[in-house]
C-alpha cells in the first residue's frame, strides 16, 4: 500500500484518527506491513507486546483463557490491536488468530512515542481521550465492586 493509503486507513481507526494527518504520516512511514495466512497466529496470550497492529484486511479471532473462562471475539479491518502496548511494556492479553488471509500494519512503540514527542497537540488530544476512558473504567470497576459488596454476606 502507498503511504497515503496507510494514512487513510489510520484515519478510520478511532484512537488514531485523533492524532491528525501529519502525525499519521509519520506512523505510516514507519509502520511495517505483515501478511498473515488463514489459521496463523499473529500473537499469543502472554507474549511481550512491542507495539500495536491495525488490521488492514481480513478478520482475526481474539481468544483469552483467563481463570478458565474462555472468551472469543472477532475483529476486522480498522481495529487497533494492542493499544496499551503503544504506551508501555505489557503482555498480550489474548491470542490473535487469522480467520482468513489477512494483513496488518505494525506500529512499534518507539515510533509511536517519538511521534507523540514531535506532535504535542496530538499527544494532548490523545491524553484527554485516554483520561476519559480511564475515568469511565474506574467508575465501572467501582460499580462492580459495589455490586459484589452487596452480594457478599460477610
Amino acid at each position: 500500500m502507498a503511504i497515503e493509503d496507510d494514512i487513510s486507513l489510520f484515519e478510520r481507526v478511532p484512537t488514531l484518527s485523533l492524532l491528525g494527518r501529519q502525525a499519521l504520516r509519520i506512523l505510516a512511514i514507519g509502520a511495517e506491513t505483515r501478511y498473515i495466512h488463514s489459521g496463523e497466529v499473529l500473537f499469543d496470550v502472554g507474549d511481550e507486546a512491542d507495539g500495536a497492529f491495525v488490521i488492514q484486511e481480513g478478520h482475526f479471532v481474539l481468544s483469552s483463557d483467563a481463570s478458565g473462562d474462555s472468551r472469543e471475539k472477532m475483529v476486522g479491518p480498522f481495529t487497533l490491536l494492542g493499544e496499551i502496548a503503544l504506551f508501555t511494556e505489557t503482555k498480550r492479553p489474548a491470542t490473535a488468530t487469522a480467520l482468513e488471509p489477512s494483513s496488518v500494519l505494525h506500529i512499534p512503540r518507539p515510533l509511536f512515542i517519538k511521534m507523540l514527542d514531535s506532535f504535542p497537540e496530538a499527544a494532548r488530544r490523545l491524553r484527554e481521550i485516554l483520561a476519559e476512558r480511564l475515568d469511565q473504567a474506574s467508575r465501572e470497576i467501582h460499580g462492580v465492586r459495589a455490586a459484589l459488596d452487596t452480594r457478599d454476606p460477610k
